[in-house]
């Protein structure tokens, strides 16, 4: 017990982040924790935060009343939604379970219920990316996204071969989920501004991670990356040394229709994430491109199709350019460009921990 106990400290910084900042939970307020069996220690470390938040915090196991992987929820999952002010959803996805999410998501929009949404949250990120402050990630997003919400084209490159264009509807919106959680519901950890782009094309190389179920089990693709090829925002086809992966990509992207449209293009802003570690939510936070096949989260970005499959795919140290102005170089922001003070990366109380490891972070 000790043990456990000693386990839930060490995640409680992160679940204060995610409920007192990021939710700005309030005295009095109910809470709903969703959590797998995996995630209970998460579960009751956001429980814990909720509770000194002077919340009511409720918190239930998913495997308590459903078998994994499961299609659908059932009833005594989603009635806590009615009388929720704030969600927590944390659990690790499993192959085929994204209807059951979107099931969930589509209840939180119903309810209207301020929601975050952490698929694929672990205790290594409770402590790394959770820990940021997501206050200066969300002007970093401000910045990004006053420049995207206008533009007409995005490039990116990068060294491994990546070389796109998209371009993008003026009648969709950008939006950005910068950790702070306002209005809509949104992933955490958080930092990035997406939207849904007229159209992708040219080649995308995934050396980074690949969403849903295949973080897990493929991990980080540095040693095999997938080479895929766009045109007019539609996969035309998808290489790699890595066959298994190759097959299981490809059908997963022609599954339904539009599994092989790009319903997501999305820059990367948490400058506290600078390692992939193979989970695409802590991965796709970091600063960056990843694009994702499939839903266009219309209710987000005015998308008027959709999908029931939605995988997403990073490309690394990558350079930017919105419109004419380049805003990364080597998957650094452009300092200039952004007004992007990096210096406060080695006085951020809630990153020491990370950067005592190397010993080489204060050089």
């Amino acid at each position: 017990m000790d043990a456990n106990n000693n386990k839930i400290e060490e995640l409680l910084p992160g679940a204060r982040n995610a409920v007192s900042v990021c939710l700005n939970v309030q005295p009095g307020q109910r809470v709903y924790i969703l959590a797998d069996r995996r995630g209970q220690n998460i579960g009751l470390a956001l429980q814990q935060a909720a509770l000194e938040a002077q919340a009511v915090p409720r918190l239930l196991i998913i495997e308590d009343y459903a078998p994994r992987p499961t299609k659908e929820y059932p009833e005594e999952l989603l009635t806590p939604l009615k009388d929720a002010d704030v969600c927590l959803y944390c659990a690790y996805p499993q192959k085929d379970e994204l209807p059951a999410r979107m099931q969930f998501v589509s209840a939180v929009d119903a309810n209207h219920v301020k929601y975050a949404h952490m698929v694929g949250i672990t205790e290594q990120i409770m402590c790394q990316g959770m820990r940021a402050d997501y206050r200066k990630v969300d002007a970093i997003s401000r910045r990004i996204l006053d420049r995207a919400q206008t533009c007409k084209t995005v490039r990116v490159k990068s060294r491994a071969g990546t070389d796109v264009v998209a371009t993008f509807y003026p009648e969709y919106f950008w939006r950005k989920t910068s950790g702070i959680i306002e209005e809509v519901w949104s992933n955490l950890p958080g930092g990035e501004v997406f939207t849904c782009p007229a159209s992708v094309d040219g080649t995308f190389v995934v050396d980074g991670t690949v969403g849903d179920y295949f973080s897990e089990k493929y991990g980080v693709l540095d040693k095999t990356p997938m080479t895929l090829e766009i045109e007019g925002g539609y996969l035309k086809k998808a290489t790699c040394e890595n066959k298994e992966l190759e097959k299981e990509f490809w059908e997963y992207c022609h599954k339904l229709p539009h599994s092989d449209r790009i319903g997501e293009f999305a820059i990367g802003t948490n400058l506290a994430v600078f390692e992939f570690i193979g989970n695409l939510l802590q991965d796709e936070k970091m600063p960056g491109v990843h694009i994702a096949f499939g839903d266009p989260y219309g209710s987000q970005t005015g998308a008027d199709w959709s999908c029931k499959t939605h995988v997403d795919v990073i490309t690394r140290s990558c350079d930017i350019w919105i419109d004419d102005e380049q805003i990364m170089q080597h998957g650094i922001f452009i300092s200039e460009s952004l007004g992007i003070d990096y210096t406060y990366l080695y006085e951020d109380q809630s990153l020491l921990q990370v950067y005592a490891a190397d010993p080489d972070w204060k050089k």
